[in-house]
């Protein structure tokens, strides 16, 4: 069932968020710990939203796309700034576009 893969899925994003946080928080704690609470916000919406139903559903799940979005935003600051390489977030963005993907197809039927 794709709610629950996408589920793992974010779960595995949070991991692969640890080392940039690690290294962003060097430089700039703010946006390390916005990060952190943007990739925890993923698989938590993900999780509720399972437990819903109708557009309660589709609300949570909009919201876990929109806490991916800024998962992505917040990893583009850090690189920006100089403060995180690309190697480090390949991992991540690369699970993100998968996990954005799935919400895709979960909010629009």
């Amino acid at each position: 069932m794709k709610r629950f893969e996408v589920y793992e899925m974010a779960l595995q994003m949070v991991s692969a968020l640890r080392p940039a946080v690690e290294r962003i928080r060097l430089h700039d704690r703010d946006l390390a710990l916005q990060l952190k609470r943007a990739g925890s916000s993923v698989p938590g919406n993900i999780a509720e939203g399972a437990r819903r139903a109708g557009q309660d559903r589709l609300h949570h799940y909009r919201i876990a796309a929109g806490s991916a979005g800024e998962v992505r935003s917040h990893l583009a600051v850090a690189m920006a700034w100089g403060d995180v390489d690309q190697a480090t977030v390949t991992p991540a963005l690369s699970l993100l576009d998968s996990i954005l993907a799935i919400l895709w197809r979960l909010t629009h039927p």
